[in-house]
């Protein structure tokens, strides 16, 4: 608390951390439990990656401010609030050399309607999905399953043996069809700062 001050920030908390209280000695702290979630690996070489693209929805890797924009458009809707801040810290991390994040949007009609990020982690065999969501009128039809191989074959074209995500209840399910297997929960506990500006 005292190096991160009353900023806005977020404790990921891993059902192996120690001590067994910290859930408690967080809440005490002034945090808020938010829904926890499932961290979830695979193997590359061994996901379910075949199928073909939704009709009438195409795929575009993030590299300018328009692809950021309309990332953030659909956060936005997704998860709430104003991801803005999300979108700075985007644009000058795909335009980074080496490359250390990914990003791809999913389009139909011309609009952005699904995105994704991929965190290439250095000097380690992993890489990791982050910020998957579906606009609510196109889920179910096989967008997320496509952002999650577009993101594992470039996570493999960049030499990545393996993939995490800290997966909603949502796209668990989804993730698990593929081949990805369940290692812990992990629950975001969020500053009371940042909880009071969401509630």
């Amino acid at each position: 608390m005292a190096r991160f001050g009353p900023r806005d920030w977020e404790w990921k908390h891993y059902s192996y951390d120690q001590p067994a209280d910290l859930p408690e000695r967080l809440l005490q702290a002034g945090f808020r439990a938010e829904p926890a979630e499932t961290l979830l690996v695979a193997e590359i070489a061994e996901l379910d990656l075949d199928g073909p693209t939704p009709a009438g929805v195409t795929l575009a890797d993030v590299v300018d401010q328009r692809g950021v924009d309309d990332l953030v458009a659909v956060h936005d809707v997704v998860f709430g609030g104003d991801r803005s801040a999300l979108g700075r810290t985007l644009l000058a991390a795909v335009q980074q050399q080496p490359v250390s994040t990914l990003a791809v949007v999913a389009y139909a009609e011309g609009r952005p309607i699904s995105s994704g990020r991929l965190e290439l982690y250095r000097g380690t065999d992993f890489a990791g999905l982050w910020g998957g969501g579906t606009e609510p009128a196109w889920r179910g039809r096989g967008v997320f399953r496509a952002l999650v191989a577009h993101r594992a074959r470039a996570a493999a074209a960049q030499g990545f043996r393996f993939l995490q995500v800290d997966a909603s209840a949502d796209s668990r399910p989804i993730l698990n069809r593929l081949g990805f297997v369940e290692l812990a929960t992990t629950t975001p506990f969020v500053h009371a700062q940042r909880a009071r500006t969401r509630g």
